[in-house]
């Protein structure tokens, strides 16, 4: 039986983080990854753990679910 592709994460990292004046490191800084983590979130290379999406919402100061999408 074929398996079933892998749902993709989409995210509006870049957007937020900018809107917030906000640098890739200090985002990093904020959030406790590195600067590289951040770039390979924001192209879509990198998928978060829970832990990690939870406190970059918190940074925004959005829900999770405006943060990440989940494209079927």
């Amino acid at each position: 039986m074929p398996r079933k592709s892998e749902p993709k994460l989409d995210n509006c990292v870049r957007e937020l983080r900018t809107q917030l004046k906000l640098t890739q490191q200090s985002l990093a800084d904020k959030v406790g990854v590195t600067r590289q983590t951040i770039v390979a979130m924001e192209s879509s290379s990198y998928v978060p753990s829970l832990p990690l999406a939870i406190r970059l919402s918190r940074v925004f100061d959005r829900a999770v679910e405006e943060v990440f999408t989940l494209e079927e």
